[in-house]
């Protein structure tokens, strides 16, 4: 069993290395999409474009813009009196909002201790939008703020001795940096994507070239083929998330908070489970095309419902349990949790139970649904 195992291992490294572009995508295309895609991948919308329409044109309204400007957040691309010019600013999608400051808003807020400003947004982008209107709204509400204290100092003091003191600690972030959890996120991402890929093609590969017959016909067992093809595409998959371990590490000095012993474990076990799903695609492929179809179909559905780029909690009832039985949610889930929290094996027995579940299940169905026939 040994023998025959380690010469089809050693047929699949031979028939790998012969192909230039398989060792690219498995060793260059993860570094390049590690270091590309966290940085085009950005949680923060900065050089929002802002149409200021100004009609009172005094003290107050300057500030109120100078802080607008000064958050970073915001760039003015238009700044006059008509709010129909504002507007097609907004038209031609070269505004994202308009803010306007009314007649009388210094001697208003002055006099009545009270004023409002008119801010419309351009939602057709909707993430953009709430973005933009809560930026904006911290800024208005910081302001407020700032003009109360000016018109009665003793609000300051009256401040520090009542009311609550909210003092918010980000736990495993201290400095809310988003690349911290996106980078390990999309580390499981692209070593689902190699491994899946090329477990689906691999089989069907066989197939169009012909080699299939000359296997089935050979008294190799089946067991010894499954393997042989599963266990080169471990060892490489295995050697890919190393390299964009690395990455992470000294590109993003992103700190290593648990064990690695366990995370080579954990990742062990989900690329079984990624490469079982492969082959079962491969065993009802017939053509390269029709596999590589395939997995797209299923990798574009478990990417964005894994809690990569949106949370789970926020999505609907219906998506949510399409989540809990996706796979790369919970090697993403795992990943993070090892890396940023240093999570126990008992904290992570959930994600190691469905994907050895998942694992058994696909490997099992592959194995039985494949016939070595003449």
């Amino acid at each position: 069993m040994f023998r025959t195992l380690f010469i089809l291992i050693k047929k699949e490294f031979l028939q790998i290395f012969r192909n230039k572009s398989i060792l690219a995508i498995i060793f260059i295309m993860p570094v390049i999409q590690l270091v590309i895609l966290p940085l085009a991948a950005n949680y923060e919308i900065k050089d929002i474009k802002i149409a200021v329409v100004d009609h009172d044109k005094s003290t107050e309204s300057r500030e109120l813009i100078r802080k607008i400007t000064a958050s970073g957040y915001f760039k003015i691309i238009n700044y006059g009196e008509s709010y129909n010019k504002a507007y097609a600013e907004i038209e031609k999608d070269k505004a994202d909002l308009i803010l306007e400051i009314p007649n009388n808003f210094e001697k208003d807020l002055v006099r009545e201790n009270n004023e409002k400003v008119l801010v419309a947004i351009n939602a057709i982008n909707g993430t953009k939008a709430g973005l933009s209107a809560s930026y904006l709204g911290q800024i208005l509400q910081n302001y407020n703020q700032q003009v109360q204290l000016e018109m009665s100092p003793e609000l300051e003091s009256a401040k520090k001795i009542s009311g609550l003191e909210i003092v918010p600690t980000f736990w495993f972030n201290k400095n809310y940096n988003y690349r911290l959890s996106l980078v390990p996120g999309i580390l499981a991402f692209l070593v689902t994507l190699i491994s899946g890929y090329l477990a689906a093609l691999n089989i069907v590969q066989e197939k169009e070239i012909g080699t299939i017959e000359q296997i089935n016909v050979s008294p190799i067992k089946k067991r010894d083929f499954i393997l042989g093809k599963l266990i080169p595409f471990w060892i490489l998959a295995m050697i890919a998330f190393t390299i964009g371990l690395l990455v992470t590490i000294f590109v993003y000095k992103i700190q290593m908070q648990g064990s690695f012993l366990l995370l080579y474990g954990f990742i062990s076990v989900y690329l079984i489970t990624i490469l079982g799903m492969g082959l079962l695609a491969s065993v009802y492929s017939e053509t390269q095309q029709q596999a590589m179809f395939m997995v797209f179909f299923f990798m574009m559905i478990f990417v964005l419902m894994s809690g990569l780029f949106t949370p789970i909690e926020s999505m609907a009832d219906w998506a949510k349990y399409i989540a809990y039985v996706n796979p790369v949610t919970y090697g993403v889930d795992g990943i993070r949790l090892i890396m940023l929290k240093n999570s126990g094996f008992r904290d992570l027995l959930p994600q190691f139970g469905f994907i050895i579940g998942l694992g058994t299940v696909a490997i099992s169905w592959a194995v039985l649904r494949y016939r070595k026939t003449n």
